[in-house]
């Protein structure tokens, strides 16, 4: 008989009313944005708000609102035309203290936000923004790893009071080690492959070779790139990109997208610096007069360090020439509190070459001074007779001066910082600031706001075509089987938009053409029930009787014919990429809800219809 469990109706309620609220976040629009983040440790107050609100009015632009969010300054537009009017004047009243970028702001009520209700996220084809494709130079990022190994036998061999005549390395990458004491080659060899347990070990005479295998040379060019792929995340977060791709492309190259970031300088400014940093002893002098004279002592370097706070001047201060240590030499970098003093600090741990050099300049100089300075490497593009001229511009800046309070090695306390969020961004510079290899930009493309929303406006238009002749063909088709197949193919759509917004899914141009398909696919669902019980009715059997054994019947053909559909599309998504990725997760979750619309929520709807203990003559079928 045509019965229908009430707990089975209660799960459609909720599922009902949980698509609805995981669906809604979609129709609130999202605003055009600045957003305005510290670049190095500059302060995020009210002081800051009102000078933006200034440069903003004195642009000729009224903004919808200018909040601090989240550590950053956020102006909400009216209009993307006044995005890069706004941004232009910020950035050249701010300076470099701060980073200003391009940015849609969410508009989702906070009480959607508090249940984890979030629009779906749009990709660059559907939203505008930039791609690059970056080429990482793994021969250097091999050589840089050589030569760290290099380091690390020498430090070993001290360790064991060996003492070699040279450590060098071929072209092969091959390091070569010339020994003193022949009885000094067994002890050698034992240590090194304690700390090199995966390279190869050849000894002739005196002299000791570590080869390192094509698997090795493999996976160092591997890690160099995952590193690299771990540094450009975290800059990119400095941007606020709300759903940027990352990729590896091939054994060498990595893809970025930025969707809703419209300006290319800025991101290859970000994307595209070479950052480290260097420890330095700060040297005795009259720093000011050297810097205005020139008059520099031979062993020193002037160097500027900016004040705290708005308007904070550059002040020189004399360095050392001599680099005691650098961020590429650094293992580890984490914010906490000096117990001491109590106030903000960096834990840092250096690797043993530069731990032990550390320790023989804090053994000789506590109470002194040791200055961080922050190099960036920033390629620059400019178009000189109508060509890119690509050009790089050395920035260094001292970002901590502290006093050396005791002998320290390869652990040690950077303190004297302003604030808690000062430390957590040295930190952050110190643990990702560096890349394991050059990159240079291969491929960049620019998808401008306008293509992305006619993109918009036509896979909608293209969903919303598909959707409506079916509905028509369904109503005029089936009578009331069609108004009862309607009803599920919208919550089936519903259910499709919760799920892909809930589960942080990004809609590109591929997925929205995905989703126009599982419209056919849930209407083919829909047409083999309704078919069947025709079938049923015209075998001779009672309406409620036809209605049941339609279900029945159609359910494990519909399954059938689903999970080959779902096995395809988990195919696509293991093996394609990018867009093809889009298609197929849009694909799945599509095909995924319209069998429980088709097969469980139509049934729910017929048995109200046609079920209970009402006499049915007929169905309008």
């Amino acid at each position: 008989m045509l019965t229908f469990p009430r707990w089975k109706y209660f799960i459609v309620l909720v599922v009902t009313i949980l698509a609805f609220l995981y669906a809604m976040p979609n129709i609130y629009p999202q605003d055009s944005s600045v957003q305005i983040s510290s670049a190095r440790g500059a302060p995020i107050n009210a002081a800051l708000e009102t000078r933006v609100k200034n440069v903003v009015a004195a642009a000729g632009i009224t903004p919808k609102s200018i909040e601090i969010v989240k550590d950053n300054v956020l102006v909400r537009l009216h209009n993307p035309d006044d995005q890069s009017v706004a941004a232009d004047s910020l950035r050249s009243e701010l300076g470099s203290d701060y980073v200003v970028a391009l940015n849609l702001a969410s508009n989702v009520p906070a009480w959607l936000t508090k249940i984890g209700a979030r629009q779906m996220y749009l990709g660059l084809d559907l939203q505008g923004g930039v791609h690059f494709t970056m080429q990482v130079d793994q021969k250097a990022a091999l050589d840089k790893r050589v030569e760290a190994m290099a380091e690390e036998v020498r430090n070993t061999l001290a360790d064991k009071k060996i003492v070699p005549d040279s450590v060098d390395r071929t072209a092969t990458n091959v390091i070569t080690i010339k020994l003193r004491n022949p009885a000094d080659v067994g002890p050698a060899q034992d240590a090194l492959f304690l700390s090199q347990p995966t390279l190869q070990f050849n000894a002739e005479g005196t002299n000791l070779q570590m080869i390192i295998p094509e698997a090795e040379t493999r996976r160092l060019a591997a890690e160099a790139i995952e590193q690299n792929v771990g540094t450009l995340r975290n800059r990119i977060n400095a941007l606020g990109v709300s759903e940027p791709v990352i990729q590896r492309q091939g054994d060498s190259r990595i893809v970025v997208q930025l969707p809703g970031v419209q300006d290319t300088a800025q991101a290859k400014r970000v994307l595209g610096a070479t950052a480290t940093l260097e420890w330095r002893a700060t040297l005795d002098g009259d720093a000011v007069a050297a810097a205005e004279s020139g008059n520099v002592p031979p062993n020193a370097r002037v160097f500027y360090y900016k004040q705290r706070g708005p308007g904070g001047q550059q002040i020189p201060v004399l360095l050392s020439k001599r680099v005691i240590a650098t961020g590429d030499q650094m293992v580890t970098a984490s914010a906490s509190t000096d117990p001491q003093s109590g106030t903000p600090s960096v834990n840092v741990k250096l690797n043993d070459a530069a731990g032990q050099r550390m320790f023989d300049f804090t053994s000789q100089n506590v109470g002194k001074n040791m200055a961080v300075v922050y190099v960036e490497r920033i390629p620059e593009v400019q178009m000189v007779d109508g060509k890119e001229v690509h050009t790089t511009r050395i920035s260094e800046e001292v970002i901590s001066n502290a006093t050396v309070n005791g002998v320290f090695g390869k652990e040690f306390i950077t303190s004297g910082l302003g604030s808690m969020q000062e430390a957590q961004d040295l930190a952050l510079l110190l643990r990702s600031g560096s890349l394991a290899a050059p990159m240079d930009f291969v491929e960049e493309r620019v998808v401008g706001p306008s293509l992305g929303k006619q993109n918009v406006e036509n896979g909608m238009k293209a969903i919303s075509y598909s959707f409506g002749f079916a509905l028509l063909f369904f109503l005029f088709y089936y009578r009331m089987f069609g108004i009862i197949t309607v009803l599920s193919l919208l919550l089936n759509l519903l259910l499709l938009v919760a799920v892909m917004s809930l589960f942080g899914a990004t809609l590109t141009l591929p997925g929205l053409a995905g989703i126009a398909l599982t419209v056919g696919m849930s209407v083919d669902a829909n047409v083999l029930i309704n078919e069947r019980i025709r079938e049923e009715l015209r075998d001779g059997l009672p309406p409620k009787a036809a209605i049941a054994r339609g279900y029945e019947r159609a359910t494990g053909t519909i399954w059938d014919a689903n999970v080959t559909a779902i096995l395809a599309g988990i195919a696509l998504f293991a093996f394609g990429t990018g867009p093809v990725k889009g298609f197929a997760v849009s694909m799945i979750v599509g095909i995924v809800t319209s069998m429980y619309t088709a097969v469980t929520v139509s049934r729910a709807l017929a048995t109200i219809v046609y079920g209970g203990n009402r006499k049915v003559k007929s169905v309008a079928i």
